[in-house]
């Protein structure tokens, strides 16, 4: 798909007040309104306010073991957070993980995404007979901190059809998945379907290539609800000439140098060689992902599919003292997650397996800390 400078950065206004931004390719026509910021953190508290207003209501279901940034507003609405703090408002609800490898509706369950969609549902039902009014659901496009977790397609349309019904609007976060990194798409929510558009999304990380720059998309309704305040939006640094500047170049690079195409071509062929080392190495319980966003599930059991948290942690170690930087997620701890920068290379990808391979190898050899690092007959 060709890419050329969107009006997102380029035309769009700081404040409601101004014409709105006209439909651009890679901007589906739903999203007339854009406001840019300059982290993840102001984006998704700037999504929550707008909201809250355009309905009316406050509540927020949040999808477990979320991180949506660190003020304390988006603390209130990331489990992963609030749960070493000061715990679950009474605003926030909290869904199951679309988790189908370690969740309740796995890969053998005939249709997960209905599933998972009715435990929104049952979430958002419980808390109205409270009393309670839900303004919004939150989710990552594709959770991250959760454990590298590919929601089941048609997941998204499901949850939004009984979020607004509910009298709610659905926010995607696609701060770490945005902007090409699946392949498939420029934004990781089509990959739930090419006519599912969320309300609201947020952008931050690689739209700067580490410039502090973020960016708030919305529907024409929405952004008129929260002009109607009076209170005006603006951001000092966040529409400044240079993160424009930035932003632009970034566009630039991403359609010059092809880096969509080049995400799903490398993320296939690392995809295949992490496939290949799960069949040599139990201890790879699953192997999931999407152009460059990666997972690698580490278990102790094959049957229980126990995290292998400690083992993660080890060959984590041993990465870095070969030079190469991975980090663990999920709730376990146990999930290798590759999310390299968009311009690695197929020779990475084979650099990198070969040394995971290594150092697995290794420890079937002289660790054998688990069932699955037991050596294989």
């Amino acid at each position: 798909m060709a890419l050329a400078l969107p009006d997102i950065l380029r035309h769009l206004p700081q404040t409601f007040p101004r014409r709105p931004a006209l439909p651009h390719p890679i901007c589906p026509g739903k999203w007339q309104h854009s406001l840019r910021l300059c982290s993840r953190s102001e984006a998704n508290d700037l999504a929550l306010r707008l909201a809250r207003q355009y309905t009316g209501h406050w509540d927020v279901v949040v999808l477990d073991h979320a991180y949506h940034g660190h003020l304390s507003s988006l603390i209130d609405i990331s489990p992963y957070k609030f749960r070493d703090l000061d715990g679950q408002k009474e605003w926030v609800h909290v869904a199951p993980l679309p988790d189908t490898y370690r969740g309740p509706y796995r890969e053998d369950h005939p249709n997960p995404a209905v599933a998972y969609a009715s435990e929104v549902k049952r979430v958002v039902s419980s808390a109205q007979e409270k009393g309670r009014k839900i303004a919004a659901f939150f989710a990552e496009s594709l959770p991250s901190v959760g454990g590298q977790i590919i929601p089941p397609a048609g997941y998204f349309p499901e949850v939004a059809g009984h979020i607004r019904r509910a009298g709610g609007v659905f926010v995607a976060d696609e701060i770490q998945v945005g902007f090409g990194r699946v392949g498939k798409h420029f934004w990781a929510f089509q990959l739930q379907g090419e006519d599912f558009v969320p309300d609201i999304v947020t952008m931050g990380k690689s739209i700067g290539n580490g410039h502090p720059v973020a960016c708030v998309a919305t529907t024409h309704a929405v952004a008129r609800a929260f002009e109607a305040t009076g209170v005006e939006y603006f951001n000092t640094f966040g529409g400044s000439p240079v993160s424009c500047a930035v932003g632009l170049a970034v566009l630039d690079v991403l359609e010059k140098e092809q880096l969509q195409a080049h995400a799903a071509s490398v993320g296939s062929l690392l995809m295949e060689l992490l496939g290949q080392q799960k069949a040599k190495h139990p201890i790879l319980g699953d192997i999931r992902g999407v152009g460059l966003f990666i997972g690698v599930d580490l278990i102790k059991d094959e049957a229980t599919r126990m995290p292998a948290t400690e083992e993660a942690d080890y060959v984590v170690s041993r990465l870095k003292e070969n030079y190469i930087l991975l980090s663990t997620d999920g709730p376990g701890r146990n999930v290798l997650k590759f999310k390299p920068p968009m311009c690695f290379s197929l020779d990475n990808a084979r650099h990198v397996v070969a040394k995971l391979d290594a150092i697995l190898t290794d420890m079937e050899e002289k660790v054998r800390s688990c069932e699955t690092l037991r050596l294989q007959p």
